[in-house]
């Protein structure tokens, strides 16, 4: 197997080690609406493909796209882990997301860039932004909706 495929899988597989210490009680408080968004990233990775938005050049296979494992990987375990430490406070949640999503942007996209693995072409750095600025805000409205259906 190829180095990088070694990589891409232990990106999707070793957030997932850390749900222990997560505990079961947030698993499942947030988990539907961290899977809800994560279904938003994939369905915005499948149109950032088709319009060369931006490009993930490895992939774990041919057919999927090179953006599943950081999708199913850290996107939605750190999404579990943000909402743990600050659910019930707007402003908090808004920096603490800012603030990943900015260095995620700003920092591992050019990373990703030196070592080959993605890159943004048709996207600029403010405008990648602005779209986890705007999951970010759709994420914590799912968590806030899935919280006032009544539990049957």
């Amino acid at each position: 197997m190829k180095r990088y495929k070694l990589c891409l899988i232990g990106m999707l597989i070793v957030p997932w080690f850390s749900l222990p210490l997560l505990g079961k009680q947030t698993f499942k408080k947030f988990f539907l609406s961290s899977l809800g968004i994560n279904l938003l990233a994939l369905g915005e990775s499948f149109i950032a493909h088709e319009k060369k938005l931006f490009w993930f050049y490895k992939r774990l296979h041919p057919k999927l796209l090179g953006d599943i494992p950081l999708i199913f990987g850290p996107f939605i375990v750190g999404s579990l882990w943000i909402f743990k430490f600050t659910y019930g406070h707007f402003f908090k949640y808004m920096v603490t997301n800012i603030t990943v999503d900015s260095f995620f942007v700003y920092i591992v996209m050019d990373w990703f860039k030196k070592i080959g693995y993605g890159s943004l072409i048709r996207l600029k750095k403010y405008q990648f932004s602005f779209i986890f600025f705007i999951k970010a805000v759709v994420l914590y409205g799912l968590q806030k909706t899935f919280e006032k259906k009544p539990n049957h």
